[in-house]
């Protein structure tokens, strides 16, 4: 499970006495009490099968955000494809689904603990007869729902790389160390309460290398294979999540599909188009405020640009908010300003690290339409076990994509207002 662990949050984990524990597991198990209302869980959290490797706190926070760098030069990559959606896409994608939701599949159900991602489309399982792939399989001839999907259809044809066998679409992909081989195949899946038939997805038959989430990828973007665009009809392209910390008791949040049950009362920036990248999320970062001085930016750093795919994206498996490198270090340079005469100090890619710092003063994004001002947890990245506490995001080159990432996200109610082309944020505390 190598691919899957987010190590940073070991520590915690392991705080979690026996009893405590037993009663997470039965809280992990208990039902959706609300239509349309899935449980968001953290890999690290009690509810997830997903063990971290052991490891220092320091020699974690290295090997996460090398990860996360990964994710970020993918995320940077895609801009330059057409718009075309991959059932599977590269490792880099792929290597950490911090968090994961309950899916059932077939008729009658198999549940699977699948990653939840806004930066992708397709969901796809590993099935029986897997080469590659570990003990939770899919078996489709269990599933009396269970079709594939036959060559030359609409939904072969958004398939990179996709074949024909015996008039069954098939697909090949290469992802740095990993493939995957797959079958595009069809059936019900369930999303707490509600089934949706014929949902589309990949079925995994072999897979190399080490990269590939051994319960599956459930696909949040815009593209004609996701969620969204699969269920337009019962959740009319709108959701919303709210991603646990890994402080939070049971490391659970909650992810609600449709616009019933959605906030009412809620700030909200516009949805940008990237003809580039359709399926990713971009907003307008307009500014970053540290304390109350709005920080010296070069416009160009945070500008949309449809033609070059440059511009800001909301992200649900990426780490660490990434900024390019003139806007990152214009907004570090002003915190450390307003940290005074606090000694900085570095571990990894952390560039900015303190030994107990006592003021912290706030960073707010400024979007077009709405402010989000960070709690210092959504900020900040503390030892336990050490006086060590790290700024806790990074800079990519000035080409690259300034991602807004799930730490900062955590304990915020976000939601994705498709049909009125928008993205609101509050806070919350996730339970």
């Amino acid at each position: 499970m190598k691919s899957l662990h987010l190590s940073l949050f070991f520590f915690i984990f392991l705080s979690f006495s026996q009893h405590g524990l037993a009663r997470s597991n039965h809280y992990c198990n208990l039902p959706s009490d609300k239509a349309s209302t899935l449980k968001v869980f953290h890999v690290s959290s009690p509810c997830s099968p997903f063990k971290p490797k052991k490891m220092s706190w320091e020699e974690s926070v290295i090997q996460t955000l090398i990860e996360d760098k990964a994710r970020s030069q993918y995320l940077t990559s895609l801009v330059a494809r057409k718009s075309v959606a991959p059932v599977a896409w590269a490792r880099q994608l792929i290597q950490s689904p911090t968090y994961i939701v309950r899916v059932n599949v077939g008729t009658p159900p198999q549940t699977f603990l699948m990653a939840l991602d806004t930066s992708s489309d397709a969901a796809w399982l590993p099935c029986n007869g897997c080469q590659g792939c570990g003990s939770s399989l899919f078996a489709p001839d269990k599933s009396t729902s269970f079709k594939g999907v036959a060559c030359g259809t609409p939904q072969c044809q958004q398939v990179l790389n996709s074949g024909c066998l015996q008039n069954s679409c098939t697909f090949n992909q290469t992802y740095g160390g990993s493939t995957i081989a797959a079958a595009l195949s069809q059936d019900t899946i369930a999303l707490a309460q509600d089934p949706v038939p014929d949902y589309v997805f990949g079925c995994i038959q072999t897979t190399t290398g080490a990269s590939v989430p051994p319960q599956g990828l459930l696909g949040m973007g815009r593209g004609p294979l996701s969620l969204l665009s699969q269920t337009q009809t019962l959740y009319q392209s709108t959701f919303s999540y709210c991603l646990p910390s890994f402080r939070s008791s049971n490391f659970s949040g909650s992810l609600r599909l449709g616009p019933v049950a959605q906030s009412k009362k809620m700030p909200y920036t516009q949805l940008l188009q990237n003809p580039k990248r359709p399926s990713l999320y971009y907003v307008n970062l307009i500014g970053i405020k540290v304390g109350r001085k709005t920080v010296d930016i070069p416009p160009q750093a945070l500008a949309f640009n449809p033609n070059t795919g440059a511009g800001t994206v909301i992200d649900s498996g990426t780490v660490y908010t990434r900024l390019v490198i003139s806007a990152y270090t214009a907004m570090r340079d002003e915190f450390r300003s307003r940290m005074g005469s606090a000694n900085v100090t570095s571990l990894g890619g952390f560039d900015t690290c303190y030994s107990v710092p006592i003021t912290i003063p706030t960073i707010t994004f400024m979007f077009q339409g709405m402010n989000l001002t960070l709690q210092q947890d959504n900020f900040m990245l503390r030892s336990t076990s050490t006086s060590i506490a790290c700024l806790a995001m990074a800079s990519v080159p000035e080409n690259g994509l300034n991602i807004i990432a799930n730490m900062q996200q955590q304990n915020h109610r976000v939601l994705f207002d498709i049909p009125n082309n928008r993205i609101g944020i509050a806070r919350e505390t996730c339970t």
